[in-house]
């Protein structure tokens, strides 16, 4: 069994890992390289592999870097199956789309041909099959189960047994401990082999209760200076675990109610691919079951406001503060965010709360680095605000949690491939791995393939 890193190898993103018995070719994963030039130029190259000989490609959920080359897979020739999680599939075709349009704007610019079209996104639809968590199946010597990584709705780490007894498993994402609204992470099974993410390889999150605070905090601060606070949110669960603990302060009654706009069509479509799963009990917490057993609406409250239109974006403007916009996109590379942020950066009665992953390059590192201006829509921006970073948020397993989460499988772990995150979260997760649960420990590079 021969596994191969083609992406999220000493970076956080682009996931693409090919497993191979000589007979049978899995991708697990095949996402977007995001967050710098370099980056997204990689996009742009050709698959190190012929597409046309992939048999299956297995999805651990829907964020952009972990399915967002799907479309130029089935563009350049593949026609196997693909699979995932049911919210998966229903998030990543969205998600797609959304991509798609971002990505064509892109290669205009760069006077590339496009990524794919939206035909290529309909291509990889027709191809993908749902598999519920724990429904085991087989692509020709690989038997295949799907776990809950407890990181969105719908999210899958991936176990893989060859018929010779040998397994692996890919993390995919893990979710943080005690997530709103979805199941904690499940425990990593026996197996000999694991590829882990390291986001967060080097950082410990604030527990919930510290993260509440300061979103409460700030947004009295904010309220009471007459501003309006940023959230640049990811529209696939921090949008919608940010609207469940804003629904709990307004109704409890610990932060005045103002407006809030959610101005991201992309997170008002997929909030509702949450309501059609919130009764859900494969895939929502005992907590949030019981809100709506109870007939409370978690997506709703006093002053939510949902901007679809750009017409209704515009009217935001006309509301003078207090009041919170959350916008994408998360690290402020794109979307309507890049809007609020031209008009509120140079703002001292504002500020900008970062409640997620800012990758190397993008214009929210930079702001959350204490650059002075920013460069927003061809505009130099004097960067005035207030500026937070909340890690608590992140919906990333943090040190902690990723060393409990191989701890469970310790005893029959020979080799784990630390990926998924820059090097200075990385390597010294992969040494704290081998010093404190005496497993090897490997940070691999793009390109490198390892027989198992």
């Amino acid at each position: 069994m021969k596994l191969t890193f083609h992406g999220a190898a000493k970076m956080v993103t682009g996931a693409n890992y090919l497993l191979e018995d000589g007979k049978t070719k899995i991708l697990v994963d095949c996402g977007l390289f995001q967050g710098s030039s370099f980056c997204e130029r990689k996009n742009f190259e050709p698959f190190p592999y012929d597409p046309k000989t992939i048999d299956a490609v297995l999805i651990t959920h829907a964020h952009i870097d972990h399915c967002g080359r799907l479309p130029k897979l089935v563009k350049e020739g593949f026609s196997g199956k693909i699979f995932s999680t049911p919210p998966t599939k229903e998030f990543a075709e969205y998600l797609l789309i959304d991509s798609e349009h971002l990505l064509a704007k892109e290669a205009e610019a760069k006077k590339l041909k496009p990524l794919y079209s939206v035909d290529d996104v309909e291509g990889a639809i027709k191809l993908w099959q749902t598999i519920k968590y724990h429904q085991k199946f087989s692509i020709g010597n690989f038997n295949i189960e799907f776990y809950d990584a407890g990181h969105i709705l719908g999210s899958s780490f991936i176990r893989i047994v060859l018929k010779s007894g040998k397994s692996v498993v890919f993390s995919g994402d893990l979710g943080n401990v005690a997530a709103p609204l979805v199941k904690d992470t499940e425990s990593l099974p026996t197996t000999d082999y694991a590829l882990i993410e390291s986001t967060y390889g080097n950082r410990l999150h604030e527990d919930i209760k510290t993260r509440k605070n300061v979103l409460e905090d700030m947004i009295e601060e904010t309220i009471k200076a007459g501003g309006t606070l940023l959230i640049p949110a990811f529209a696939t669960e921090r949008t919608q675990d940010l609207l469940y603990e804003l629904n709990e302060l307004v109704e409890n009654g610990r932060i005045p109610r103002v407006p809030v706009f959610i101005d991201s069509p992309l997170a008002i479509k997929l909030t509702s691919v949450f309501q059609k799963y919130a009764l859900n009990p494969d895939y929502f917490d005992a907590e949030s079951l019981a809100l709506e057993k109870k007939g409370d609406v978690i997506f709703n409250f006093p002053g939510l406001r949902f901007t679809l239109t750009t017409e209704q974006s515009k009217e935001i403007n006309n509301i003078k503060g207090p009041k919170i916009i959350i916008a994408g996109s998360g690290m402020s590379q794109g979307g309507r965010i890049l809007h609020h942020e031209l008009r509120y950066l140079p703002d001292l009665k504002s500020a900008i709360l970062f409640i997620g992953y800012q990758g190397e390059g993008s214009l929210g590192r930079q702001i959350l680095d204490g650059a002075k201006t920013v460069k927003i829509l061809g505009e130099e921006v004097n960067v005035n605000c207030k500026m937070k970073a909340i890690g608590g948020y992140s919906a990333h397993a943090d040190q902690t949690k990723l060393m409990t989460w191989l701890n469970s499988a310790k005893s029959s772990l020979k080799k784990v491939f630390v990926v998924q995150g820059e090097e200075d979260q990385s390597l010294p997760l992969a040494r704290k791995i081998e010093d404190e649960l005496a497993i090897e420990a490997v940070v691999p590079s793009s390109g490198e393939e390892y027989e198992l």
